[in-house]
């Protein structure tokens, strides 16, 4: 989903003009960012936790060529899902492995003549 299906399904829902919308989505996006940057968490109830983590500067390899590397300390955004999210994804991957698990409807029996005709007609 791209920020575009967002504004979309926003905007259809609340029956508003896109444009607009689509300044409220991005201005939204901009807060979040000023406030993960200023603060360095961002905790929004039944959806989940933003924070901003550094990481160390460490020898790395290349898998290509087993060459060690130095990577650079850095800072890197994490996210852990709240409950709400966390009880849905679950709900979403066993009825996606249900579906997955359904026996399908054998293909009807082939035509042993060869003539073109289905068997039973």
């Amino acid at each position: 989903m791209t920020k575009k299906d967002i504004v979309r399904s926003i905007a259809e829902q609340i029956d508003l003009p896109q444009l607009r919308t689509r300044k409220l989505v991005q201005q939204t996006f901009e807060a979040l960012i000023d406030a993960l940057v200023r603060d360095g968490r961002i905790e929004l109830r039944n959806f989940g936790v933003f924070q901003i983590k550094h990481r160390e500067a460490r020898l790395a390899r290349n898998p290509k060529t087993g060459e060690s590397i130095s990577v650079e300390a850095k800072s890197v955004v994490t996210f852990k899902p709240g409950k709400e999210m966390e009880a849905r994804v679950r709900e979403f991957r066993r009825s996606a492995t249900r579906q997955e698990s359904r026996p399908t409807a054998p293909p009807p029996p082939a035509d042993p003549a060869g003539s073109g005709e289905m068997v039973g007609e």
